[in-house]
């Protein structure tokens, strides 16, 4: 006798619960740079009110990144035996904390919260490449494009809303307004991390990478591109407004150039998966991504009046840029948990050398008295970055 079985259907009621918990990644990404990208617009007042000159405000600036390179090799540890999901809800809870240390617990606090800040971003920076690598394995350059979008978008408005922001809270209640978001996003991440739905399921599979990645040549390529062009991006929301004010810009005026430098690389972001379609190169993405960077350096040398011009230029390429350089993260791990590492590592690496961009662009531009310098630096490091898109494009041996 022939027993039936029958396949339970899915309703439509679970099928949309279903895409919307796979969505609150996106969510996540919301909550990784307004806590940094809102500090760059408000150093002024901040060095004014702590009495403290650029080199110390430049190692303000590096401190988050320094926290990247820091914990970055060590989030596959947690995020193997807790899984991706609870991993990262911790992560968006110290977010929200750090937050506030850093806004309401003096002196002392300010550096102590920018490190729990950093420590938290640090996690999200590498669970989710992974997340969207796993739950979005068909469509990861647009997934990635789209994540980075929403990046782009709260980090741009923190830029263009901090200034105005302190007029009325001072600069520590402009900084404190963005354990909000980052609050209510982890409560809602709480449903994500206790569903048995496949997608938000946490990851406790060991797939076990052939080989180490800190001995892999393509590896340390990701790295140095990941770390060139995070060097250029925390340097120009650490200093654009500093440069531009210098240049006769009124603040709040040079707190929206850098909202429209990270605002246009939403588009830009989303544009470039056109030119990674294909799976074996990614020389082209990676070489176009770059040249923005050297045409508005080049700008901001020679024609500094037109300073909105340049900020919007390099912003096309910062945007473009760090959807490739998550992107080759994803592509260029052979398992999810060697993904894991290898975002770790080149995130630690990377973010290890973008650390030192805005603390010598500082002490530079304190030791010259001029911003000179500080962007020939940074054209400098895009040649490099340059160089290295040729290769780290090119598909892996074997």
């Amino acid at each position: 006798m022939k027993r039936r079985f029958s396949r339970r259907r899915i309703s439509p009621q679970e099928t949309t619960v279903a895409a919307i918990l796979a969505a609150l990644i996106f969510l996540v990404a919301f909550n990784l740079r307004p806590a940094l990208t809102s500090v760059g617009p408000l150093l002024p007042r901040i060095g004014a009110d702590l009495a403290v000159n650029e080199g110390v405000l430049g190692l303000l600036g590096a401190l988050p990144l320094l926290a990247f390179a820091t914990v970055s090799p060590f989030v596959h540890y947690p995020a193997r035996r807790f899984g991706l999901e609870r991993t990262l809800l911790v992560a968006l809870f110290l977010l929200a904390v750090g937050i506030l240390i850093r806004s309401f617990a003096g002196t002392a606090g300010l550096w102590i919260g920018t490190i729990v800040i950093g420590s938290a971003i640090a996690v999200g920076n590498v669970v989710v490449p992974t997340i969207v690598k796993r739950d979005y394995p068909r469509h990861i350059s647009l997934a990635t494009g789209i994540y980075s979008a929403c990046i782009a978008v709260t980090a741009s408005t923190a830029s263009a809303i901090a200034v105005p922001t302190s007029l009325g809270w001072g600069w520590r209640g402009a900084l404190a307004l963005w354990a909000v978001p980052a609050v209510l996003v982890a409560m809602l991440w709480i449903a994500r991390a206790r569903t048995d739905v496949p997608l938000a399921a946490p990851s406790n599979t060991n797939l076990h990478a052939r080989g180490n990645v800190w001995t892999q040549g393509m590896a340390w390529l990701v790295a140095a591109f990941m770390g060139l062009q995070s060097l250029t991006f925390y340097f120009m929301i650490t200093w654009l407004p500093t440069i531009e004010t210098a240049n006769g810009v009124p603040p709040a005026q040079a707190g929206f150039h850098l909202f429209l430098y990270q605002i246009v690389g939403i588009v830009a972001g989303l544009a470039i998966p056109r030119l990674m379609r294909r799976p074996d190169s990614q020389v082209a993405a990676a070489v176009t991504v770059t040249v923005p960077t050297l045409v508005g350096v080049a700008g901001f040398l020679l024609l500094p009046e037109l300073g909105v011009v340049w900020a919007i230029v390099m912003g096309l390429g910062s945007g473009a840029s760090l959807v490739v350089a998550l992107t080759l993260m994803s592509l260029r791990g052979r398992t999810q948990h060697e993904t894991t590492q290898l975002s770790g590592m080149a995130q630690s690496v990377g973010y290890l050398l973008a650390a030192g961009g805005p603390a010598v662009a500082g002490i530079l531009a304190e030791a010259t008295g001029a911003w000179h310098a500080p962007l020939i630096m940074l054209g400098v490091f895009g040649t490099l970055q340059l160089i290295v898109a040729i290769f780290v494009g090119r598909p892996p041996r074997p």
